[in-house]
């Protein structure tokens, strides 16, 4: 796969780069560069990013942020089964329970949302930051929502963390879920209300809800310029010119 010349390798973590000097120094180069492109390509060329990182799995694989990286490209794909076995990998190097939410994700995109609550519920939760905990709380409205149970996905989302006004980087998905389980159960105005503040929170554009919120105030996008438009006026256009020949026809 072949490699920008604008990227060195330097661009990763520290702490990766700290865990990569237990390779010979090229060797070492050469995965932070497939590193550094995982990272660029994850989220708009999923398929490239898990091309870089079976080279870099394929060139160190005994090292846990490599691993990781693949974790997360293999489910970036959807490959859950093969992202759940890099995490796994990544965790039992580190001992870290990190990626216990995403590993949770993993169980129900695998078709097992009774192994995601399960996990929901274990000593790792504990472990967790407080990112990882309202993470951790997401995927167990996910798995509750996966098997029909609506109204528990909302008591799940239901927490301190989603009351509370201080605007945090899990706010907007925490209050884009909740409002997006509430419509599920028809409960269209408190939906409406908490897609408003999701809109409130995401300042970076992380989720839909300004879309969401219009739809059910019945406000419809449309193009400023559309070729059908521009079509009609053609028509119109070439209708006056054939109306005014006319009427030059008829002064003659």
């Amino acid at each position: 796969m072949p490699i920008p010349e604008d990227v060195t390798g330097d661009e990763i973590d520290k702490d990766v780069r700290q865990e990569l000097l237990s390779l010979p120094k090229t060797l070492a180069e050469d995965v932070a560069k497939n590193l550094v492109m995982v990272a660029r390509l994850i989220d708009e060329d999923p398929e490239r990013a898990y091309a870089y990182s079976k080279i870099a799995l394929r060139l160190a694989s005994r090292v846990a942020a490599v691993r990781e990286a693949g974790g997360f490209a293999a489910y970036a794909n959807q490959k859950y089964a093969e992202a759940l076995a890099e995490f796994r990998a990544a965790r039992r190097m580190t001992g870290s329970a990190e990626l216990w939410p995403v590993m949770a994700d993993c169980e129900r995109g695998l078709g097992r949302p009774e192994k995601a609550l399960d996990m929901a519920g274990a000593p790792e939760v504990q472990k967790l930051d407080k990112a990882g905990q309202v993470e951790m709380r997401l995927v167990a409205a996910g798995a509750r929502r996966d098997m029909g149970q609506l109204d528990a996905a909302i008591v799940t989302l239901q927490s301190p963390e989603l009351a509370s006004s201080s605007v945090q980087p899990w706010t907007a998905r925490l209050r884009y879920a909740y409002a997006d389980a509430l419509l599920a159960a028809g409960r269209e105005g408190e939906a409406r209300e908490w897609f408003a503040k999701a809109v409130e929170a995401d300042k970076d554009g992380s989720t839909d809800a300004s879309d969401r919120l219009a739809e059910l105030d019945g406000v419809e996008f449309v193009d400023a310029f559309d070729e059908s438009d521009e079509g009609d006026e053609g028509d119109g256009t070439e209708a006056e010119a054939e109306a005014k020949a006319e009427v030059e026809d008829d002064k003659d």
